[in-house]
């Protein structure tokens, strides 16, 4: 069974790119593809396979399906099937590459999650910021999408030099790229590696500084948000930073560090949710802002809470934004003024889109009420709970601003376009997951879920889940009074509605000097060493020049000479070329007596 740990990811990668070069019937063979993964990653998450083979000369490297990959493959696969589904609804155009590059991305993420070592985790972690690249660029006829595309590659590459950092220093300090041998490493390796898996994860999870990417990747299509926001590569860096946690908590400074930027990420990104007036735009600075929650995790060492708050917030997610992407579709718009009364006339949408929405907000019995208190649960620091509870409390802000938007009654609208099926299929599964996945949570499960694992967590009290869902009933219950008496109203501030303006900073601080030294770099290529190399060209022409008129003008003429006398004797060997026959009689006899006078002088 060890061959299932390969077979897993191969099976959407080799199907993804098969798409790509023979582009035939994509959305059937990607929807089969789907339903084999899933099937698959049940089996995976039972037999647990692994496999290990040398990558290089002294260096292992394999795949393994553990507690904490059993849980992701099968997350990874079940939503990966319900945004396939949803997408073969919507995209009529180029399907044959876009499920490829979404079949390829999600093999590279099951990639990611069952990597033991820094070299496939490495290799997986590249394949899904290309893929993410080309899906979020994937109308590239308009300029506006590939920049954002192309911003979004950028920032996120920044952040994955870390990962070559943490590769080389593993190398440097153990001789060994496994994951499990990276908390044994010695100062200073463990500190160079720990800062390394730090910058990646923080940069593929769109946490501060690195935010706005995740602002940009809401040009892609919805199915592609929805992948990529709830179970893939912003959920990737989460996922690096809980299986490493170790190595966080051994260091002593990078766990902390992990903490705050997590719970600052909640809070101030949930603030940057709370002031959109895009759906997509609230969705997607919600996502960093949930996340941060399954960061501040790794940084307690709540590995099983964190990972709980990853498997449901990957249902809630996919849920809410392929309702959004319905209404882009059917509507035409994702501004939340226009969007008044949607809900009501799509009933399925909008009531499965209220569930994940509030599921969102936190509010009791739904998934992430029970999720997010497990992570606050192992946060000591009481001022770093505090932030984190307010956090909480702001995502019941947003969540309520956003399912009141569509609900509100709105003006009479015109014929609008059909949902079809294959849209609204996708929808009551996730509900029901957003739904239900926070029994996980509780007291009485929580430990078998951590015992699944094989990971450390604590259980929230009773007390905390009481506390935390009050408070979230009241914050929904407020932001609805204000809006049905002033449904107008916006609140908005400039600095939150753009992101708290990362972009612009970090266009300032590292994009226009990179730019500088790039162009700078290019003028001495241009002067420097292209001028090197064509004067080393002209002085070698010019040489051969030189020694050209001697040499070849003397065999130029012995070759000269010898054809002119070849040419002579030929035509003197045309002369006795008579057609008489008397004449090569005369000429034989000539030639048999000069043969016999040379015979008789040579006896």
């Amino acid at each position: 069974m060890s061959l299932l740990a390969p077979l897993l990811p191969a099976l959407p990668i080799v199907a993804g790119g098969a798409l790509l070069i023979l582009r035939r019937a994509a959305p059937l063979v990607a929807l089969l593809v789907a339903v084999v993964t899933v099937v698959q990653a049940v089996l995976a998450a039972v037999v647990r396979p692994a496999m290990t083979f040398e990558v290089f000369a002294g260096f292992e490297a394999g795949l393994a399906v553990d507690g904490l990959s059993a849980v992701m493959v099968v997350t990874v696969a079940v939503i990966a099937l319900a945004v396939l589904v949803f997408a073969a609804g919507e995209i009529h155009e180029s399907e044959d590459r876009f499920f490829g590059l979404m079949l390829i991305f999600i093999g590279a993420m099951l990639v990611t999650v069952t990597a033991t070592d820094l070299v496939l985790l490495l290799m997986a972690w590249e394949v899904m910021g290309a893929m993410s690249y080309a899906l979020i660029g994937f109308w590239w006829r308009d300029p506006d999408r590939v920049r954002s595309a192309t911003i979004a590659f950028v920032t996120t590459r920044a952040g994955d030099m870390g990962l070559y950092l943490a590769a080389g220093c593993a190398v440097a300090g153990a001789h060994a790229l496994t994951l499990a041998s990276l908390s044994g490493l010695s100062a200073p390796w463990l500190h160079l590696v720990a800062a390394g898996l730090v910058a990646a994860a923080l940069g593929k999870s769109a946490q501060l500084p690195f935010s706005f990417w995740l602002s940009r990747a809401m040009a892609g299509p919805s199915p592609v948000s929805a992948l990529l926001h709830s179970a893939t590569m912003v959920a990737a860096g989460a996922y690096l930073l809980l299986r490493t946690s170790p190595v966080l908590a051994a260091t002593g400074w990078a766990a902390p560090l992990v903490a705050w930027v997590g719970a600052l990420t909640a809070l101030l990104l949930g603030a940057v949710a709370f002031a959109q007036r895009d759906l997509k735009q609230l969705l997607a600075a919600s996502t960093c802002a949930q996340i941060g929650f399954m960061v501040l995790a790794a940084g307690v060492s709540a590995v099983a809470g964190g990972t709980a708050q990853l498997v449901a917030h990957a249902a809630v997610k996919s849920l809410l934004f392929l309702g959004a992407g319905a209404w882009l579709t059917t509507l035409g718009t994702q501004q939340l003024p226009e969007l008044r009364g949607a809900a009501r006339r799509y009933p399925l949408v909008g009531v499965t889109f209220g569930i994940g929405a509030l599921a969102l907000a936190g509010l009791p019995p739904l998934s992430l009420w029970v999720t997010k208190d497990a992570v606050l649960a192992a946060v000591n620091d009481p001022v770093l709970y505090m932030v984190s509870l307010a956090a909480g409390v702001l995502a019941a802000a947003y969540a309520a601003k956003a399912v009141i938007a569509v609900w509100l009654p709105g003006p009479e609208q015109r014929d609008t376009a059909r949902l079809g099926l294959l849209e609204r299929l996708p929808l009551p599964p996730l509900a029901l997951l957003a739904t239900i996945l926070g029994i996980i949570g509780l007291p009485a499960l929580f430990g078998a879920w951590a015992r699944l694992l094989n990971a450390p967590g604590a259980a929230p009290e009773a007390g905390e889940l009481a506390v935390s869902g009050l408070l979230a009933l009241a914050v929904v219950l407020l932001v609805t009074w204000v809006r049905l008496r002033r449904p107008a109203a916006s609140g908005e501030v400039s600095l939150l509605t753009g992101w708290l303006r990362l972009e612009s900073l970090a266009v300032t601080v590292i994009w226009q000097p990179l730019m500088a030294v790039a162009r700078a770099l290019a003028c001495f290529d241009d002067h420097v060493i292209d001028g090197a190399v064509h004067a080393v060209a002209r002085a070698a022409t010019a040489t051969a020049r030189i020694a050209r008129s001697p040499f070849e003008t003397g065999m130029d003429g012995v070759i000269r000479g010898a054809a002119g006398g070849v040419g002579r004797l030929g035509a003197l060997a045309r002369k006795p070329q008579t057609g008489q026959v008397h004449t090569y009689l005369a000429q034989a006899t000539v030639a048999a007596v000069l043969l016999a006078i040379v015979i008789v002088l040579v006896r």
